[in-house]
């Protein structure tokens, strides 16, 4: 990765590894709910800008540049949408009670075997069948994307739906 242009393989594993740290955190924070809701909500808006801004820019490219990725990426959209239900079942219940720390597990859940298959299966072969430049050009999209959008703004949380989303960019 160069200095000024950040390659979108190192991003998102930034990322992944920020998300797994923060839901480690939350596991300390079971018996104080505001301190919970404190990491609880940067991390629900960062797991979103995060799913959002792959599907904007990672994962095109990876459709348009490594054959045979309709079945992976329908996964990972569809492994969005079941991070954004643990988000949306968080959002709609008091924080520390019993709803609210099963849709952060749900989300938990969801994410972890996200993470696990897209550094396995999504990440690896868009590594070896892409160049540092486009890896650069995408990271810049990637960064401007998360800035734009920090602390979630104006992002709506919805379902992307992998049948649409496969519709749009096969």
């Amino acid at each position: 990765m160069s200095a000024t242009r950040p390659d979108v393989i190192r991003l998102i594993l930034d990322d992944h590894e920020s998300f797994r740290a923060r839901f480690a955190e939350l596991d300390t924070l079971r018996d104080d709910a505001t301190a919970a809701a404190a990491v609880w909500g940067p991390l629900a808006a960062e797991l979103e800008v995060h799913a959002t801004a792959e599907e904007e820019f990672f994962y095109p490219q990876l459709l348009d540049r490594v054959d045979g990725m309709v079945d992976e990426t329908e996964d990972a959209v569809s492994d969005h949408d079941e991070i954004r239900h643990g988000i949306r079942r968080a959002a709609a219940a008091e924080p520390g009670s019993d709803e609210w720390w099963a849709g952060i597990s749900d989300a938990r859940a969801a994410n972890d075997e996200h993470l696990a298959e897209e550094e396995r299966d999504d990440l690896a072969p868009f590594l070896e069948k892409t160049s540092l430049e486009v890896r650069e050009r995408v990271g810049e999209q990637f960064a401007a994307f998360k800035r734009e959008h920090a602390h979630g703004a104006g992002l709506d949380y919805s379902d992307t739906g992998s049948d649409e989303y496969l519709a749009e960019h096969t």
